[in-house]
């Protein structure tokens, strides 16, 4: 997972990650990676339109962001 991230960062790629909250809630977020450390990502989250610190326990999964196609 830690190589996507600095992929993320490289390429400035978006990615998806599944992530657990505080509350223990699972959400969807699609995030810019700017910096890895060893126990959390500092990333340029879309959907809060903000720079967000993400623990690296709490995300599930991580991918790349699809690119949407429209008809």
């Amino acid at each position: 997972m830690k190589i996507l991230f600095l992929n993320s960062i490289e390429i400035k790629e978006k990615i998806v990650i599944f992530y657990m909250d505080s509350n223990n809630k699972v959400t969807q977020r699609y995030i810019r990676v700017l910096q890895v450390h060893d126990n959390y990502i500092l990333a340029y989250c879309y959907y809060r339109e903000k720079v967000r610190t993400f623990r690296l326990d709490n995300i599930l999964s991580a991918g790349p962001s699809r690119k949407r196609v429209g008809a």
